[in-house]
């Protein structure tokens, strides 16, 4: 075994109902103003009511900010920015899915204007300090309420991102009750995605270790257990337990084993169509992992046991049962399988493949090199 760290959120609260609780961490954490970010959609559903309420109750004087949009641009990180400061927070509170949760982190780390946004892109360069943070998804995908990373839309189709450990929250908050109301289209492509992040991080090239592979099997166990249930039975509140505890755990094994190639090939479908980033894992995800067989088939092998359904053969070729399976339970939640199903066409491939190439930062973690022919032939058997 080779040496390894491994770094997560502070502390964890899993329960139904938790975020109703919510003024009493964020008085424990000190925080008396806190600035709270979240996106239009689900500032409407009023699911954020009772944490809100139990705010007031507490006489915090708080402000709520629900301009996120998805993949969130950089004006919108920093007109969040400009907000925070003019209310004088002391804390944040992030409240939503990944895009929500990212702009939580950033204005945590940028609210006090030792740097600026531009100077924080990229692995390790923010070297400020944040204001307190406690992250609330409402989505069982991106995990990013365990995760140090920070992804920022900067032009008409490219994204970069923020890695950096001060965006590790002080306390992740997994309260079931706020994803009922999801619909199935987005149930079933933030559950791939979360998926897609435990079997990237198990067979991640470069940081793969004892804990994120651990961290990996027990995700996938109870993502691909309880997947089907959510979808279709959205207010089973026990299936979407067990989707936000897999989905953190997987964010958890990503954030220290990090994810690859369908993440790399999934960017550029979420850049230039706007597909959303768990159906963009979804769609490339069997084709990335056929790539992989030949460098990845053993790992592929052992996880097949863990997300086949208890009784499945696993035939004689594990790894290949495995892909099969995926694409099968894709298909079972309803999700689109073919780039041609959401008006992709053809002739974009080779753009596809070009812009795939930027996303050095992922396919290096791949246990396959992949170059942009190879990315051509896996966009093309997606097509």
């Amino acid at each position: 075994m080779t040496g390894f760290i491994f770094t997560t959120t502070r502390s964890v609260i899993c329960q139904p109902s938790a975020s109703h609780e919510l003024a009493q961490h964020v008085v424990s954490l000190g925080i008396q103003r806190p600035f709270v970010v979240t996106d239009g959609g689900v500032l409407k559903t009023g699911i954020m009511g009772p944490a809100l309420a139990s705010l007031t109750s507490a006489s915090l004087d708080f402000a709520v900010f629900s301009d996120v949009v998805a993949d969130p641009p950089e004006a919108v990180v920093v007109h969040a920015v400009e907000q925070a400061r003019a209310h004088q927070c002391d804390g944040i509170i992030g409240f939503g899915g990944g895009s929500a949760m990212d702009t939580a982190k950033l204005v945590a780390l940028l609210v006090r204007g030792e740097q600026s946004l531009a100077e924080v892109y990229g692995v390790g360069n923010a070297t400020c300090s944040r204001l307190p943070l406690i992250q609330i998804p409402t989505t069982a995908g991106t995990g990013s309420e365990v995760t140090p990373i920070a992804i920022v839309t900067t032009g008409e189709t490219t994204k970069m991102g923020v890695v950096a450990p001060q965006l590790l929250p002080d306390l992740a908050i997994l309260d079931a009750t706020l994803t009922t109301g999801l619909p199935a289209a987005v149930t079933a492509a933030t559950g791939i995605d979360a998926m897609v992040h435990a079997i990237e991080a198990y067979t991640s090239k470069l940081k793969k270790n004892p804990y994120s592979d651990m961290l990996a099997r027990e995700a996938l166990r109870l993502l691909s257990r309880n997947i089907e249930t959510a979808v279709h039975q959205g207010d089973n509140v026990e299936a979407r337990s067990n989707m936000l505890l897999g989905a953190m755990l997987a964010g958890q094994a990503f954030a220290n084993a990090p994810v690859a190639a369908v993440h790399a090939l999934a960017y550029p479908l979420g850049g230039i169509y706007h597909i959303p980033h768990g159906l963009s894992n979804s769609l490339v995800l069997p084709h990335v992992m056929r790539f992989n067989l030949a460098s990845a088939s053993d790992a592929y092998a052992e996880l097949a046991p863990i997300v086949l359904p208890q009784g499945r053969s696993l035939g004689a070729n594990p790894a290949e049962t495995l892909i099969d399976y995926l694409v099968e339970l894709s298909k079972n939640v309803l999700l689109p399988q073919r780039l041609r199903d959401l008006d992709i066409p053809e002739n974009a491939i080779g753009q596809l493949a070009s812009d795939a190439m930027l996303q050095t930062r992922l396919l290096m973690n791949n246990p396959r090199d992949v170059s942009e022919d190879d990315a051509r032939i896996i966009y093309q058997s997606a097509w």
